[in-house]
């Protein structure tokens, strides 16, 4: 039966209040382990959670109340609900009541809709990825397809029951992994067998260590039962890569007791900086505003029911803390997103959350992936060295000359092989056939033939005799895609490796002569050894060679001496090429057999087996004669260097997490400048308890200005008991890199730095293994990839290459962070400014408790009249997006904090003040004999002076802030027709109005613009030098 079973699922989140309810009403799950029976689900007798994604932080039921959560406990909505609310009680109420519940509806309107939009993008994206089917409990995965849950590896179409899967979406390891199909269900005839055998298979309790398992397969309709332990080699875990082949698997974990799902972590709702600072700022003006009703009431004399005039007093200079502020803010939000995917010059941006953008203006350290991130993840040959002569990529076609000529010297048939003459230099082109040869033999690659019907390319065919041996439809399977870039690089020169099975290997020749040779033993690259070699026999003349490649410092003793090769292997990898020494040594048939036979015994030994077998070998690897040395590139992503190069001069902190080899993440490091060519490099060694840790930390703070280079097992060992010292040591280097890590480190490293150091983190990545990094980080950034889009969903923006992240920091988040800052001051200072017109007129009409402006004024003062020039703040800008990006140094005065800060909210509360004072005092000194024409004159000079101090404040004009400020004088002009009840139409008529009005704004904004000019003459801000 087909049953929905949903491609890979990472964490859902549900808002913090559900979660309390979920908590309390029951305990979580306890993880067990579990039997799978073979094609009879029916005897399945436990629940398992169902295997899909979901991405949504709400559903129908807790979507009003969690929204309402998120708004309320912030302390201004709380604070505005509080006031509102007042109004009902018949003696707090003044003026009417939708001058305090329209503008907080509409904020609640705003924010709802807001969040509802994300939410159903977030369940559509869920919906795409969960549409895919495939057949439940046993799952055919197909070659190059996602495999959706954990399973055990039953069966493939692979002769040789084995399948290579790409990991680098799980563990970030470049390297393809070989898998092993369980032996007894690979041996049956047929596939429909599966269903009809009697078998089951048992799992583990569901654990994070993706490079473990412990299992048993067990048959029971055969005599005797068979038993089959299962260990890593048999699985095939969820989000990694079917390479070869096609693979079927029993599931044994889905949905959220995947190995890739319990390495994620859950997202969190994310809350900009500057939401916090502006937080603690409308705290203050709490405190301010409640002094303020104290003092009133105190200058009262505390007469009568002084407590109700005390909360009357607060009530009515609430308009201190303006509930436009969130308004404001949030639709600027919106506005800078808008932005960020409209822009040309970063193409396929998406904003995916809408609430921190201003946080890409203040990060400190960013967090990047390597794999898919700054590499492409292609490797690519680049260059030959022979010791005395060295080949680039444009003189490939000289070797290729060389190997068509000695093999054409090679097939003419009255030639005898002649025995090599000692100590004679041999010919280059003999050097480089020997070279080429060697390259061509000494690997783990297999070439893969599929055969195509109209096009489509169908199973590999059971017999090789039909297969033929074209180029066209030859693809290369290995473990490591450095060796086959290796082979491909052999095929373009005309030296083709066209077959492979464990006993043999066939070469063609650039004529078409197919040479076969005869593996006679393989020693597989290890983590320790760093180098890989292989004994082959040729068929035609029988001659025995081994070959051995491997890293610099592995072969550096083994071959013979030589002046150049320590040389070469510097200068290659600061290229940023990985590097490979080949070499070789012929046996005779007498030392061959020697060998074997003391491999064999040692293979068989009891004690100490690794060791005894590891000394076999190296009685060979002596003196060996050395052939070339390779140099292979794995190819950055497009305008990498720059664009590192630019964020560490706006003074970003760059750490590089990958979950590869270390030697690889070195090579990277340095080929894409994360490490500038004349810093030192510290690698950290390896330490595996307390006082190794120690020593090494000690030996690391001798060091200074050096980039430092960690594995994910050693810094586990450093932050369990220096955690402190690590951190503080690691964030004075100019660059670290992280080997190694597995996602939830990389999640803890990106936690570490925000607890120790309170600056803002951004994480960047393309893969499965990033999204917890992602999530934890201040701000997320993803990277669709070729490796799916499993990253750029989980994160709050999502770009397409890593070039983008320059722009979308330097000039979006500047641009973002700065105009909400002013955006966010101006409207206190709107707040502030009315406050103090009314404390002012409250002080001399006898501490009365009555509002200046009642009804209309007060909500046409907060909308219509000021809010289209205040919200056209969004529009400005310091500097040019050029200048930004060509001046990165302008990025590190943004991080300090300064457009917002205690010191900037004084300099307003002093403006607001001043000009409060002068409009409130001037009506009343000027105003003649009725108090409606203080109202008259006060509002509308309060009105220009708005318009002006916005005027004062842009820094670089926009056509549609003229509109706005133009719109805004129109309208208030307008509806001072329909006022009359505020205002006497004949009084606003006559020039006496006029002059006063003019007067009073002339005195509360001329000294403004004077000490701005003065400023800007005197003391001008770094960008204003740049733009002048």
């Amino acid at each position: 039966p087909t049953e929905n079973l949903h491609i890979q699922p990472t964490m859902s989140t549900s808002s913090i209040c559900c979660e309390c309810l979920v908590h309390t009403c029951r305990r979580k799950k306890e993880l067990k382990a579990r039997t799978v029976w073979l094609g009879h689900p029916e005897k399945c007798e436990e629940k398992y959670p169902k295997n899909a994604i979901k991405n949504q932080k709400y559903n129908i039921v807790t979507f009003v109340p969690g929204v309402l959560y998120q708004q309320f406990k912030f302390f201004l909505n709380l604070y505005f609900l509080v006031v509102a609310c007042s109004q009902f009680v018949p003696s707090l109420k003044i003026g009417y009541l939708y001058t305090y519940w329209a503008p907080l509806g509409f904020v609640l309107a705003v924010t709802m809709v807001r969040e509802a939009v994300d939410e159903v993008r977030r369940c559509r994206r869920d919906k795409e990825m969960n549409s895919q089917l495939y057949s439940k409990l046993t799952v055919r995965v197909r070659k190059a397809h996602l495999i959706p849950a954990d399973m055990i590896f039953m069966r493939t179409s692979e002769k040789t029951g084995s399948c290579f899967i790409r990991t680098d979406q799980l563990d970030g390891e470049t390297d393809w992994k070989l898998r092993i199909a369980v032996a007894c269900t690979q041996r049956l005839p047929a596939l429909g067998d599966l269903f009809s055998i009697s078998a089951y298979v048992y799992a583990q309790k569901p654990e994070l260590d993706i490079h473990s398992f412990e299992g048993n397969f067990t048959r029971e309709d055969c005599d005797p039962p068979i038993h089959d332990s299962l260990s890593i080699e048999n699985t095939l875990w969820a989000s990694t890569v079917v390479a070869s082949g096609t693979v079927i698997g029993v599931v044994i974990y889905t949905g959220k007791e995947m190995r890739s799902v319990l390495n994620t972590s859950q997202s969190k709702n994310k809350v900009g900086l500057l939401d916090l600072e502006l937080n603690r700022l409308t705290k203050a003006l709490f405190l301010a505003q409640v002094v303020l009703s104290v003092v009133m009431v105190a200058l009262q004399g505390f007469l009568g029911p002084w407590f109700r005039n005390l909360f009357r007093f607060v009530v009515l200079f609430s308009y201190i803390i303006p509930i436009s502020l969130r308004v404001n803010l949030d639709m600027g939000k919106s506005a800078y997103g808008w932005m960020i995917m409209k822009d040309e010059n970063i193409p396929g941006t998406v904003v995916r959350t809408s609430t921190i953008p201003e946080e890409l203006g203040r990060l400190v350290y960013l967090l990047t992936d390597k794999t898919g991130t700054l590499t492409q993840n292609e490797m690519v040959f680049k260059r030959l060295h022979l010791g005395t002569v060295s080949y680039g990529t444009d003189t490939m076609d000289e070797i290729q000359s060389h190997i068509i000529q000695s093999y054409a010297q090679v097939s003419t048939p009255s030639r005898k092989p002649q025995p090599p003459a000692p100590k004679v230099r041999k010919s280059v082109s003999s050097r480089i056939h020997e070279a080429v040869k060697a390259i061509a033999l000494c690997h783990n690659v297999t070439p893969v033939y599929e055969s195509r019907v109209n096009g489509v390319s169908t199973e590999p065919e059971s017999t090789e005799a039909d297969q033929d041996f074209s180029d066209d439809n030859r693809t290369y399977q290995a473990s490591s895609p450095d060796e086959v870039a290796l082979v491909r690089w052999t095929e373009s020169v005309g030296l083709t490796l066209v077959n492979r099975d464990l006993m043999s290997l066939q070469l063609k020749t650039p004529a078409g002569h197919i040479l076969t040779y005869y593996i006679l033993q393989i020693f597989p690259f290890t983590s320790e050894s760093k180098r890989m070699g292989i004994i082959v026999r040729e068929e035609a003349t029988g001659d025995i060679t081994f070959y051995m490649k491997g890293a610099d410092v592995a072969m550096a003793s083994i071959v013979q001496y030589n002046d150049w090769l320590e040389e070469e292997c510097g200068n290659m990898a600061r290229e940023g090429l990985r590097t490979l020494v080949v070499a070789k040594k012929s046996l005779t048939e007498e030392q061959y057999q020697d060998f074997e036979s003391r491999y064999n015994q040692a293979k068989l030994s009891i004690h100490d087996r690794a060791l005894k077998v590891a000394a076999v070998v190296e009685s060979l690897e002596r003196e060996m004669e050395l052939l070339c040395l390779t140099g292979v590139e794995d190819q950055l992503q497009a305008d990498v260097r720059p664009t590192l190069e630019l964020l560490r001069n706006a003074g970003i902190k760059i750490w590089m997490l990958t979950g590869d080899k270390l030697e690889t993440a070195t090579c990277i490091a340095k080929s894409s400048h994360l490490v500038s060519r004349n810093q030192d490099v510290h690698v950290f060694r390896p330490v595996s308890n307390r006082g190794e840790a120690h020593l090494e930390l000690n030996s690391f703070r001798r060091k200074h200005d050096c980039a430092l280079v960690i594995s994910g097992d050693s810094l586990e060992v450093c932050l369990r008991y220096y955690e402190h010292e690590f951190v503080e040591l690691a964030c004075q280097c100019p660059a670290v890199v992280c080997c190694r890590c597995s996602p939830t480190q990389k999640a803890q490293i990106v936690r570490l730095l925000q607890q120790h150091t309170d600056n803002r983190t951004c994480a960047i990545g393309d893969g499965g293994n990033d999204v917890s990094m992602i999530q934890a980080a201040d701000c997320g950034i993803g990277i669709e990839g070729k490796e799916g889009k499993q990253a750029s969903l989980a994160a709050d923006f999502s770009i397409t290459q890593f070039k983008h992240i320059g722009r979308l920091l330097m000039v979006h988040g500047r641009n973002s962070y700065k105009r909400s800052a002013a955006l966010g001051q101006f409207v206190m200072h709107r707040g502030m400014i009315i406050s103090t017109m009314q404390a002012v007129f409250s002080s001399i009409f006898y501490f009365a408790s009555v509002p200046l402006y009642q009804g209309f004024l007060m909500v046409g003062y907060a909308t219509i009249y000021t809010m289209f020039p205040v919200f056209s703040l969004v529009l400005d800008q310091d500097v040019k997006p050029e200048m930004a990006l060509l001046y990165p140094e302008l990025y590190k005065d943004l991080t300090k904090g300064r457009s917002l800060s205690f010191k900037t909210f004084l300099i307003w509360v002093l403006i607001s003040v001043y000009q409060g004072g002068i409009l409130m005092y001037g009506a009343l000194v000027l105003f003649d004999q009725e108090f409606v024409h203080v109202v008259a004159i006060s509002f509308t000079a309060l009105i220009l002076t708005e318009l002006l101090m916005v005027a004062l404040m842009v820094r670089t004009w926009h056509w549609l802030m003229v509109v706005a400020e133009l719109i805004s004088l129109g309208c208030y002009l307008a509806s001072l027709a329909f006022l009359n009840e505020y205002f006497d139409l004949s009084f606003i008529t006559t020039r006496v109005f006029l002059w006063k009005v003019c007067v009073i704004t002339l005195v509360s904004c001329l000294p403004l613009y004077i000490i701005k000019y003065l400023k800007r003459k005197f003391s001008p801000p770094s960008y204003s030098k740049l733009s002048s």
